[in-house]
């Protein structure tokens, strides 16, 4: 991944398909119930003027303080599985999932990014990896600058082909999306899940992305969840209170119970991620660990069926 990712920042398949992309979620559910993502530490640490790769072994260790046991990291090579391998048998973490950026809609890109995300999963596969998420990369990051035709249909080609090959590995490539991709009538998220095929391509709902990319609307985050929602493996926690992210998941504008009463009803059990960051105008009044805590006890309310 680019740790400036967010500049610091179809269909119903055939019942086969479906089962085949929920198995992977709910097996992984089960091992670990909730899991965080490193780049939401990393928001908080670069608050504190901090660098939470500087001292892997002590952030890890400040993370388990959360309470936390499952750990979702971000990896741009296999060096840097290597380097984590030891740190999670040491902090007693599992790791059902973990993130890769990739660049998808230029030919020689693709390559070179698939041939990375198959080598990090064969790598990270022995640690527990089962779930990798990829976030194709916009044509610039902060910039309002989209795809044209001839690329997305390049990227969703790459995206089923890296499906197709994780799938072959026993690794679920989910499909993750920040806001760029539900500008222009939201073409180029459509175009991704509706031609690629859901048994090779799940998807990673990241619930506040497409809430604030379609213009901060829960009717179009639910209208996600009726198009999509069999295919969500995994799901990004993260909340915000009058459309800024709060420092904690709790109660705000997004209704995670509905959301949690939608994908049950669709028999649909993904991933748990916590993804609660920080960004410019969020309040500055906690901790990571404390932050942390809250949010795994408030996480652990909203999905205690799941649990």
């Amino acid at each position: 991944m680019h740790y400036n990712r967010r500049h610091f920042i179809e269909t119903l398949a055939a019942s086969s398909a479906v089962l085949l992309t929920n198995s992977a979620a709910t097996f992984a559910a089960k091992a670990s119930p909730i899991s965080s993502n490193q780049y939401a530490w990393i928001t908080f640490y670069n608050r504190d003027k901090r660098d939470w790769n500087a001292d892997l072994d002590a952030s890890l260790a400040e993370y388990v303080k959360s309470g936390l046991t499952a750990y979702e990291p971000s990896f741009s090579n296999v060096d840097e599985v290597k380097r984590l391998a030891p740190l999670l048998k040491k902090h007693n973490l599992t790791m059902p999932s973990a993130y890769v950026g990739s660049v998808l809609h230029d030919p020689t890109e693709g390559k070179r990014s698939i041939e990375t995300a198959l080598a990090i999963a064969e790598a990270a596969q022995p640690l527990g990896l089962k779930i990798l998420v990829s976030n194709p990369s916009p044509l610039k990051w902060g910039s309002s600058d989209i795809k044209n035709d001839s690329q997305l249909i390049e990227q969703a080609k790459n995206l089923e082909f890296l499906g197709s090959e994780l799938r072959k590995r026993g690794v679920t490539l989910a499909y993750h999306t920040h806001d760029v991709e539900l500008r222009a009538g939201a073409r180029e998220f459509h175009h991704m899940l509706q031609n690629t095929d859901p048994k090779n391509v799940g998807f990673c709902l990241d619930a506040h992305w497409v809430y604030r990319g379609a213009g901060n609307s829960q009717v179009a985050l639910f209208d996600v969840v009726k198009m999509y929602g069999k295919r969500v493996v995994e799901l990004h926690i993260r909340q915000s209170v009058g459309n800024v992210w709060g420092e904690t998941f709790g109660e705000g504008d997004i209704d995670y119970p509905r959301l949690v009463r939608e994908l049950k009803a669709l028999k649909v059990k993904p991933l748990l991620v916590l993804e609660q960051c920080l960004e410019s105008q969020s309040p500055n009044t906690v901790k990571a660990v404390e932050a942390h805590q809250r949010d795994l006890a408030y996480a652990k309310q909203v999905f205690a069926d799941w649990l």
